[in-house]
């Protein structure tokens, strides 16, 4: 990737289906390489294509660009269908390898909570596989607090896998 892209400033935007290749090339590592996403099998392309089209209609999704090139991507999903969680939703965000450190998570994050706090949402909620101290560092720098980890909740890779959970409280 163009070592220009470190002292660029990235533009933030609603997700389109034109971005389902980056997407989809920013996550795949992720799925592949480690246990930060429990996802086992890298999905085709049009599988992103599908989820931008029917997620991004219901809850923010945004990217990150410099230059014409997608470098991460931040959503929130439902925390559960049932009626009563409809304030709270879970929060996920994933970069390229080569933008991080660069204070793009922060700022896509910061456009997400934006979005989020429109729609009325109150709590927002992020699992994170543990061991993971990069991602943990980078929720608690932005207010989110550890209320709990489930033991040995997936077995990735070889190894039976903790997910930490950590929250933020948006508003009344």
């Amino acid at each position: 990737m163009d070592t220009s892209l470190h002292t660029k400033k990235p533009t933030i935007r609603p997700v389109e289906l034109r971005d389902a290749r980056s997407v989809w090339e920013i996550y795949t590592p992720f799925i592949r390489d480690t246990a930060v996403t429990f996802d086992i099998e890298v999905p085709p392309v049009e599988e992103f294509a599908r989820r931008i089209r029917t997620h991004s209609a219901e809850h923010p999704w945004l990217v990150a660009v410099i230059d014409d090139q997608v470098v991460g991507y931040a959503n929130a999903t439902e925390h559960r269908k049932k009626q009563a969680y409809c304030t709270t939703k879970e929060v996920s965000i994933y970069l390229r390898d080569s933008v991080r450190g660069m204070g793009i998570g922060k700022t896509l994050y910061a456009s997400l909570l934006i979005e989020l706090k429109k729609q009325g949402v109150r709590n927002l909620l992020a699992g994170i596989t543990v061991p993971n101290e990069a991602s943990v560092k980078f929720h608690e720098s932005l207010g989110f607090e550890l209320v709990g980890t489930y033991r040995n909740v997936g077995y990735k890779l070889g190894e039976w896998r903790d997910v930490s959970w950590y929250e933020m409280w948006l508003g009344d």
